[in-house]
């Protein structure tokens, strides 16, 4: 199929859209996890519900994606 699936443009091999997806889940993770303990420059919100629920929205987006990659693994 030389590299194209249905036509669209170039896909990335399997492994490689693996990798990015584990990186992508961590990346989402951290982030929110980052944000939940106000570290660094993760620390410009005023209000502590704020850090809480997009630290909190990260975290489930990444669970999510997370979830959507390893169903699409097996």
């Amino acid at each position: 199929m030389n590299g194209y699936e249905n036509g669209n443009g170039p896909v990335q091999p399997k492994g490689a859209r693996i990798a990015f997806g584990i990186i992508m889940v961590l990346i989402y993770l951290g982030v929110g996890l980052l944000f939940i303990f106000k570290v660094g420059v993760f620390d410009f919100f005023n209000s502590d519900v704020a850090s809480y629920i997009v630290g909190g929205l990260l975290i489930l987006y990444g669970i999510f994606r997370g979830y959507r990659l390893y169903k699409g693994v097996q």
